[in-house]
């Protein structure tokens, strides 16, 4: 099988790790299907689409709606590279799935409107799959309402005309979007277990998502959510977009 390109931006060594693994074993995927590059480390290499199945991009710190002048030269950097590289992707309509920086990425490339009125805090919230969703073949056997983690301080206000709603939630209009036929973002995280959001926590809690001093109350609420549902989004891209080598 051709691997997947894993595309991260977390510079804690912990939580880029866990994020690799959660993708690694919600996706079903082996370690060598799985080809990581981290962004905010150095300049992406030269990437050859046709070497890969699918493009997936990873959660982060960064915030797509933040001003320029706010911005780090890494984060410059990263963006730049990213949208250049979803200038091929979106012309070949080449298989992509990002997860909450997604939406900020993919969204942004595409004209939506990203900004912080609809932030979620960490923790759990329910999904709600619209009429285009129900009929998506990337959510095919998904239940119609169903938990999953998020954790975002920005998010699309308004989506572009082309773009397809999939779900929404009570407190994010905009939770899960398609562009073409094989471009997914996704505002909650579909790779995110309990023991990842736990390592996130505590790797982010003086990034402004909670106050430090709650974080333990943070996980409690957490504790009792079952996000299962959810992973099956990074399954199923996994299933459905795999290439054999020739």
């Amino acid at each position: 099988m051709k691997p997947f390109l894993l595309l991260a931006t977390r510079a804690e060594d912990v939580a880029a790790d866990d994020e690799h693994r959660s993708v690694l074993e919600h996706g079903g995927l082996r370690p060598e299907q799985v080809h990581r590059v981290r962004l905010e480390a150095g300049p992406l290499p030269a990437i050859d689409l046709d070497e890969y199945s699918g493009v997936i991009v990873g959660g982060s710190p960064f915030n797509s709606s933040d001003p320029d002048e706010d911005k780090s030269p890494t984060q410059h950097r990263v963006e730049a590279e990213l949208s250049a590289l979803l200038d091929e992707i979106v012309d070949r309509d080449f298989p992509f799935l990002g997860a909450c920086y997604g939406v900020g990425t993919l969204g942004s490339h595409q004209g939506a409107v990203i900004d912080t009125t609809f932030s979620e805090p960490v923790g759990p919230t329910m999904i709600q799959l619209t009429e285009a969703g129900r009929t998506d073949p990337l959510l095919a056997g998904m239940p119609e309402r169903f938990e999953a983690f998020v954790g975002h301080k920005e998010a699309v206000a308004r989506l572009p005309e082309h773009a397809v709603l999939l779900a929404s939630s009570a407190a994010c209009p905009v939770q899960m979007f398609r562009v073409r036929e094989n471009l997914y973002a996704t505002q909650f995280h579909p790779e995110l277990d309990l023991a990842g959001l736990s390592t996130r926590v505590q790797t982010y809690r003086e990034y402004g998502y909670f106050a430090p001093e709650e974080a333990d109350a943070v996980l409690a609420r957490a504790a009792g959510a079952d996000v299962d549902a959810s992973h099956r989004v990074l399954t199923a891209f996994v299933r459905r977009y795999a290439v054999a080598r020739p």
